[in-house]
């Protein structure tokens, strides 16, 4: 891949180790700072405790207040970067108006999770959530990583087109009520199910996705050419289960699950409960989703190798 100079507008360089500085890990740093120039924004590492009680408080204006299960308390946050994992900030002058926090996982020089990343609601449409996740790609190739896991709830649509289509990241393991009562205005009483994907952040679709080459997927054409369904959506908005007796199965999800969660709270809990049947007993037998439909559908090819 021909390299191109940029303007930085991402700090890489806090506490990084000598690593190996291949042609991969310096393109990873191009494409941060592209991205993070696209956005209008620049990413920093956090040091400061005023910084992690405006990361904390942005966080609570995303989810709203959680006194019993905040997402990361400011304590974390200060000992999370004081031990060297990734805790960044994204800031639009001198606003911060995105932040992400992952820590190494396993070995050290193998492995990183994602456990949270938000951006405030007046920054949507600037990608300035794809610009962060370049960052941390680059973050951690610097520091020898070559994966990062994270999870997501697979009944909100542009999560999945985020994590599918944009970012070209490869499902896991189906996770039932993984962080139990979240109680907050994005999960409401909802069961908190995720699902596991990870990141291979030197692979070919990987690298093509953070240059902004996003992948997409075809659930009309799919089933043209014999997917099975598996769940579709009814008239009346509610899952309908179908087969999954094709190689290739679609599985649908409503267009906005926190909207029904505020207005029809007895419906998504019927949503939640066929996708996880449908959906997490494909993943558990050996399926992998392949790509995501922006109309609200998943496509799983089954017995897929991983």
């Amino acid at each position: 891949m021909t390299r191109v100079e940029s303007t930085p507008a991402t700090d890489l360089t806090l506490s990084v180790p000598s690593v190996d500085r291949s042609p991969a890990v310096d393109d990873a740093v191009v494409a941060a700072n592209v991205a993070a120039a696209a956005a209008g924004i620049q990413i920093r590492q956090l040091t400061q405790l005023a910084d992690f009680t405006a990361v904390y408080r942005l966080y609570a204006e995303i989810w709203g207040p959680m006194a019993q299960n905040p997402p990361v308390p400011v304590g974390m946050l200060r000992a999370l970067a004081k031990a060297n994992n990734y805790v960044c900030g994204a800031f639009d002058g001198d606003e911060l108006v995105g932040a992400s926090v992952a820590f190494f996982a396993g070995s050290v020089d193998v492995a990183m999770h994602s456990h949270i990343a938000g951006v405030s609601a007046r920054m949507r449409g600037r990608n300035v959530g794809f610009a962060l996740k370049v960052h941390q790609r680059a973050w951690a190739m610097l520091r020898g990583v070559s994966t990062i896991s994270w999870t997501f709830d697979p009944l909100v649509c542009r999560n999945a087109h985020f994590n599918f289509s944009k970012l070209a990241a490869v499902s896991g393991e189906y996770l039932p009520n993984f962080y139990g009562d979240m109680d907050d205005t994005i999960n409401g009483r909802d069961a908190t199910d995720r699902l596991l994907v990870t990141w291979h952040l030197d692979d070919d679709e990987v690298r093509s996705a953070c240059s902004r080459n996003h992948r997409g997927a075809d659930a009309e054409a799919a089933r043209a050419q014999g997917a099975s369904i598996g769940l579709s959506v009814s008239d009346s908005g509610t899952p309908v289960p179908g087969q999954v007796d094709a190689a290739r199965v679609l599985i649908a999800i409503p267009d906005d699950i926190e909207r029904l969660r505020a207005t029809d709270a007895a419906r998504a809990g019927l949503w939640r409960k066929a996708v996880r049947e449908v959906l997490g007993e494909l993943l558990a037998n050996g399926g992998r989703i392949t790509g995501f439909d922006r109309a609200g559908w998943y496509i799983v090819d089954k017995e897929a190798a991983r």
